[in-house]
């Protein structure tokens, strides 16, 4: 899973960790740890290995932040297919979006959400218990990071929480959540490209603030807002055309009463190789499915009396799609399904066509790239 390594399973939602999370860790470690060995008495490594199990606790804290976006999202009965730990935080992958953009506003602000509930918890400790100046010291920090996790995810752009909410609230207004996705996207660019040029202004000395991470975090910000938006305008181009439109001019579609001799030689020899065959009867509909290779089943000396009925298998091997759903469907089911291809037929069961990832992928680029000649 790119790269990611596998630690468990959190309330059935399989839990990775990045390469890179340890570096950050590393790093909180040894910052964390020298900090409280100014600040306290510990002796020998102790600030260093409260060091690190105060970071284990921050990254803790990330982990609930995904878990409350987590939960809504099964709530609404969307799986999530994992949480990862990574250099700049974590990542919840949903199975799908919602439904609504109200239910989208929900998944996006209930991480936040958790994040300020942690903040006022550690805020209530510090102030009502008296404790040991080095677990103060960690309770405040803890408080701190909280706020400011909540506080840095309400950023109104993707792929931040305050993108998904500005994404659901255009969603809301426009009725298209694709839009929404470019918009918050375009927003995302720019807090990207704002925090490079601070970053850079920072490390030279330009300005009293903003550092080399903050340009690492800038650029962070733009590649993901940048690739959301981008994917997000192929979502919407394809809502705007349907299955039958990207169907395969040449698709292996034949009828049920021709001889194998006659199959072999209009669409086997020579041709383009297809493995399999769609079937149809005379009205045009689907009634099986025949695989080139079945054809070494049978003699060379029955083909003119052996017809492609005869070799055929159920239909019921074969995933079709009706011709009028949105090819964005059609590319959903195909991920979904894991299939590289669907059958696209009319309401009445007569048969369109092939329609393949490739082929999508082909009508797309007619569409942008005007034809010469």
């Amino acid at each position: 899973m790119n790269g990611n390594i596998r630690v468990g399973s959190l309330f059935g939602i399989p839990f990775y960790v990045n390469p890179s999370w340890f570096l950050v860790l590393g790093l909180m470690t040894l910052t964390y740890g020298t900090d409280l060995a100014y600040q306290t008495q510990l002796p020998g490594i102790l600030p260093w290995v409260v060091g690190l199990i105060t970071s284990l606790l921050l990254f803790s804290s990330v982990l609930a932040h995904e878990l409350g976006h987590s939960f809504v999202a099964i709530a609404q009965g969307i799986e999530v297919k994992s949480i990862t730990l990574f250099i700049f935080g974590g990542l919840a992958a949903l199975e799908k979006e919602s439904e609504t953009p109200e239910q989208a506003l929900l998944v996006a602000i209930a991480g936040p959400l958790v994040s300020v509930g942690l903040f006022i918890l550690f805020s209530l400790i510090g102030i009502n218990f008296t404790l040991p100046l080095t677990l103060s010291l960690i309770v405040s920090l803890l408080a701190t990071i909280n706020l400011i996790l909540a506080v840095f995810n309400m950023i109104p752009g993707l792929p931040l929480d305050g993108g998904n909410v500005l994404k659901a609230i255009v969603w809301k207004i426009t009725g298209n959540p694709q839009k929404g996705v470019i918009f918050a996207g375009m927003v995302g660019q720019f807090f990207g490209w704002t925090a490079i040029i601070i970053g850079a202004l920072g490390t030279l000395n330009v300005i009293g603030f903003g550092n080399f991470w903050t340009v690492f975090i800038g650029w962070f910000l733009l590649q993901n807002a940048g690739n959301a938006a981008q994917s997000a305008r192929i979502e919407d181009k394809l809502s705007h055309y349907v299955a039958g439109d990207a169907v395969l001019p040449e698709s292996p579609v034949v009828h049920d009463n021709l001889t194998l001799r006659e199959f072999a030689n209009e669409y086997v020899i020579g041709k383009q190789q297809w493995r399999k065959f769609l079937v149809t009867n005379d009205e045009g509909i689907l009634i099986g499915v025949l695989n080139t290779d079945d054809l070494r089943s049978v003699s060379t000396m029955q083909w003119n009396h052996s017809h492609v009925s005869d070799l055929m298998k159920s239909k019921n091997e074969v995933k079709t799609v009706i011709d009028t759903i949105s090819l964005l469907e059609v590319v959903k089911l195909l991920e979904q399904q894991q299939e590289q291809e669907l059958t696209v037929v009319k309401e009445d069961g007569v048969v369109v066509g092939l329609i393949e990832k490739q082929g999508i992928i082909k009508f797309l680029q007619s569409k942008v790239t005007p034809a010469i000649g």
